[in-house]
């Protein structure tokens, strides 16, 4: 009795063991297979999304497998949704890499900075363009991988300017005077818009104002820099021209601008160069595009034909995972010089990764742009681009100045609309 007892016994307990066993391997694999999928929170299929997909494929080549479950929405619903969870104190549901722009980077470091994990030893900080480096790092510590440069391009169809007589090289060094007076003819000759623009959306603004080496804030990046910014004035004047002429498509969001130009109703594109992909998914435009410098303001004798819109880079939430994130970034976006070839060759993006300038791809003719050499073009106005400080209140400011603009153009005095934007803004941000 008692030797079938321990039999018994001894089934149950071996029973026992195996089942834990199996439970403790399932637990252990689907441990395993979680901490090998990260998510990631970014914008734009066609640049962002397809980068980050490459840079998890250049990782498996080398590294354990490694997935993604990359989740796109709108950037304005990513910020929302980052404030909304990092203001709560909670992690879940955040990602593991969300990609920030460049004019919001300040604002997330600096109101969450235990939220994001510090990459300062995955990567050579000094092998990226130094202004990249500002926005992406507080206190001594990088906490962003710099991606996209974000260098603007004044793209123009080509077979619009012929027919309205003018040449890619009529557009080198132009101002923004020169592009009303071409904007015209090429809308007399084919009945086509020079430009779209968004109401909503004062990028246009941002951009001509840095051409001048000026910003909304003054160089501490906190003070409002408005009511008495001579770069500002003429860039608002010069936007109330562009409108008053009847050159422009006004638009209401990304979709729309997207199709205004793949649609062929714009013939220009005032923009970053992350715009190069969106321009080629029209793949019936290939020949028809060229891309020159930006305008310069033209009431500024050291205005210069280079300017910058938006930018991004990449940050890794600190929760776990936050390891294996920051090494896939550092093994990609932040060493890998081929990684960077086949980036500029996809999708179009110029890093700023300073070894990366030096490959083959960056220096290649591009066949949908007639053989440009756009990559190099970009690469060189890079280093012209006049540097400001963001600070951490763009899109506020902006937000100010988008309601003063459309006062403006209904006849409100521009130096009242500018004063009383200053005095808001100063509410606002103190």
């Amino acid at each position: 009795m008692n030797k079938i007892f321990a039999l018994l016994l001894a089934s149950i307990l071996l029973l026992s063991a195996c089942s834990s066993e199996s439970k403790t391997n399932e637990e252990a694999s689907d441990t395993e297979k979680g901490s090998n999928e990260l998510t990631v929170w970014t914008w734009d299929p066609n640049f962002n999304v397809k980068a980050i997909d490459m840079a998890k494929d250049y990782y498996n080549k080398e590294n354990s497998e490694l997935s993604l479950k990359i989740i796109e929405n709108a950037q304005a619903d990513i910020v929302q949704k980052l404030n909304t969870s990092l203001s709560s104190g909670t992690t879940k549901g955040m990602p593991n890499i969300v990609l920030i722009e460049d004019y919001r980077a300040q604002s997330f470091l600096k109101a969450y900075p235990d939220a994001f994990f510090d990459l300062s030893k995955y990567y050579k900080a000094e092998d990226f363009a130094e202004y990249k480096l500002a926005p992406t790092s507080l206190e001594d510590k990088h906490y962003g991988i710099p991606f996209d440069s974000g260098v603007s391009g004044f793209y123009v169809r080509t077979d619009y300017l012929e027919k309205a007589g003018y040449a890619v090289e009529d557009l080198q060094g132009i101002d923004w005077n020169k592009y009303i007076e071409i904007g015209k003819k090429v809308k007399e000759a084919t009945g086509k818009s020079m430009i779209s623009m968004d109401p909503k959306d004062l990028g246009l603004i941002r951009q001509m104002i840095q051409t001048s080496g000026s910003w909304y804030l003054k160089e501490d990046g906190v003070t409002p820099n408005l009511a008495d910014n001579e770069y500002l004035k003429e860039a608002f004047q010069t936007y109330k021209e562009i409108v008053e002429a009847d050159i422009s498509k006004p638009v209401s969001d990304w979709g729309q601008y997207l199709a205004s130009f793949n649609s062929g109703e714009t013939a220009s594109i005032l923009t970053g160069n992350w715009m190069t992909a969106s321009v080629k998914q029209e793949v019936s435009q290939k020949g028809k595009w060229a891309v020159v410098p930006f305008p310069k303001q033209s009431g500024n004798a050291n205005s210069v034909n280079a300017t910058n819109l938006g930018g991004s880079s990449w940050y890794v939430l600190d929760i776990p995972g936050k390891e294996k994130a920051a090494d896939l970034l550092a093994k990609t976006f932040g060493s890998n010089v081929d990684f960077y070839q086949d980036l500029n060759k996809e999708i179009g993006a110029i890093g700023t990764y300073k070894p990366a300038a030096e490959g083959e791809a960056y220096k290649a003719a591009d066949e949908f742009f007639d053989g440009q050499k756009i990559t190099e073009d970009f690469s060189k106005w890079v280093a012209e681009i006049p540097q400001v400080n963001y600070g951490a209140h763009t899109y506020v400011i902006e937000d100010i100045l988008a309601v003063g603009m459309q006062d403006f153009l209904k006849g409100k005095e521009l130096d009242k609309v500018l004063n009383d934007a200053q005095t808001q803004a100063e509410q606002q941000i103190k």
